[in-house]
């Protein structure tokens, strides 16, 4: 399952960040490390970007990024 996939208000942990040479580096320098928990806290009005919580903090990411993150299964 990737990031994209999980629903709003639900809690997950990040496996791993796939993605090739600066767009992986980006995501990482941005938090989006393994073992990381994420929540997706609400999306725009057209449904892209989300906003994430982790590590304390707000993020918010393309819905294009988010498919570079694989994560748990929330269920």
């Amino acid at each position: 399952m990737t990031l994209d996939q999980l629903e709003i208000g639900k809690k997950s942990k990040i496996i791993a960040v796939h993605g090739q040479g600066s767009l992986r580096d980006r995501l990482l320098d941005m938090g989006l490390t393994p073992r990381t928990e994420v929540i997706i806290r609400k999306t725009a009005p057209l449904g892209d970007p989300i906003e994430l919580t982790l590590r304390g903090y707000q993020l918010t990411l393309r819905l294009e990024d988010a498919k570079n993150i694989e994560i748990e299964d929330a269920s």
